[in-house]
């Protein structure tokens, strides 16, 4: 990847918003600053804060630095606690700080820290992936943005997102406070996570059928992720990441704000904050139920024929509850063997969506033959399992009560319980 060169205030010669993050070094990817996150958080459950004074040392320079140079140590290396800023420690300020004030700012640091981390490999997935010449030429132009969707406005949104946060923390290095600039930011967050957390199942079905059906995709693939750019990690680690961020920044704004001063007005900010991330995530969700709702409804609706009036199946308020295979019983021909009846049966499919329910038999293992459709409201369901105690299984009579016509059958799950809709091929 080309690397853009920083000049000493740390901006790019081309766009601030593009400058390179000066907390974190360009080496380190989200995927592996999670991992450092998680193991932090298992610590912080056991009672150790981690970055003690004993771990950390004492050979960071305590020399005037201005902000620009501030936030690397005299080894180099990138800082995971804000009290190992050498602006902070050598400011003769941090032991006027409280356990927990420092607490809040580290929680406050992290999350600026983890967002450089997360557009490191952002850029990554927009820049070695998407952008690969090699790899443009072998997809297609829908193919391409299935696979990556919106992406590069991800990106755009994250770099100002970050820059935002890197100026109000190079302001005021002791006493900084960003749950107003993550409030701020929220509808900007909204307008790209949205669709792209609602392309998921496009993206996956995509990603499969380029591995089986395009001869080109799985070396071109390789070869990009074998580059030590990548550090050995696969595409599908950096397409997933905006799944994981939108959480991950909702929990460190939850931790944020368990440590701010009750009753105050940073508390105040950072509840609206949480609570803008929280209906974010549940729009996210909310999207991404319906588009798979939908597109199960488009492919059960490929295999499923009526034998008179055709029912209009595809519906964005309907979905499917469940399905499986029961046992008609032929009640015209009951009889009793012993003491046991005896009974004629024949398969019967039942799909049970949230407003109709369809009875159909099986023309191949997975066409169906629709003979009954019909709405909820107009189905009568009675229990028969105490009352018919010699047959096993769960039995019921469901009778269709319609103006014009009455259709009735006796249904046993004798041989298959219904299966949840997740079970659906």
């Amino acid at each position: 990847m080309r690397k853009v060169s920083i000049d000493e205030d740390g901006e790019s010669p081309h766009s601030s918003s593009k400058r390179l993050s000066r907390f974190l070094p360009n080496l380190i990817l989200y995927q592996e600053y999670s991992d450092v996150a998680i193991n932090r958080e298992i610590q912080r459950q056991q009672g150790a804060e981690p970055g003690t004074d004993e771990e950390r040392g004492d050979s960071v320079s305590t020399g005037n630095l201005s902000p620009s140079s501030s936030f690397r140590s005299s080894r180099g290396s990138a800082f995971s606690l804000w009290q190992d800023i050498p602006d902070v420690r050598s400011s003769g300020q941090l032991d006027n700080f409280s356990n927990e004030e420092r607490k809040l700012q580290e929680a406050k640091f992290e999350l600026v820290t983890s967002e450089a981390s997360y557009i490191r490999s952002l850029s990554i997935a927009v820049d070695h992936f998407m952008m690969s010449p090699e790899l443009c030429e072998c997809l297609g132009t829908q193919e391409r943005q299935w696979l990556f969707s919106k992406l590069p406005d991800v990106k755009e949104v994250s770099e100002r997102f970050l820059q935002d946060l890197e100026h109000r923390l190079e302001g005021d290095i002791l006493r900084f406070d960003v749950c107003d600039i993550v409030l701020d930011h929220c509808p900007a967050l909204r307008r790209v996570y949205l669709p792209y957390v609602t392309n998921q199942a496009y993206q996956e079905q995509t990603y499969q059928r380029l591995l089986q059906e395009n001869p080109r995709f799985p070396g071109i693939l390789a070869r990009l992720e074998e580059d030590p750019i990548c550090q050995r990690l696969p595409l599908t680690s950096f397409l997933i990441l905006p799944f994981q961020r939108i959480t991950r920044l909702k929990m460190l704004v939850e931790n944020i704000l368990k440590r701010t001063t009750p009753g105050s007005r940073d508390e105040d900010t950072a509840t609206k904050a949480l609570n803008e991330l929280k209906k974010i995530i549940k729009e996210c969700n909310s999207s991404v139920q319906s588009m798979k709702r939908m597109e199960e409804l488009i492919h059960l609706n490929k295999k499923i024929h009526f034998e008179g009036k055709i029912f209009p199946l595809i519906s964005q308020s309907r979905w499917l509850v469940k399905h499986g295979e029961l046992l008609e019983v032929d009640t015209q021909n009951l009889s009793i063997s012993g003491s046991k009846f005896k009974l004629t049966t024949r398969p019967v499919y039942l799909h049970l969506f949230n407003d109709c329910l369809l009875l159909s038999r099986r023309k191949d293992t997975w066409k169906f033959m629709v003979f009954v459709h019909a709405k909820i409201e107009d189905l009568k369901v009675k229990d028969l399992s105490q009352k018919l105690q010699g047959i096993s299984g769960f039995i019921f009579y469901l009778q269709l009560c319609e103006v014009h016509s009455h259709h009735s059958q006796i249904l046993t799950s004798k041989i298959l319980s219904l299966t949840n809709r997740s079970e659906c091929s």
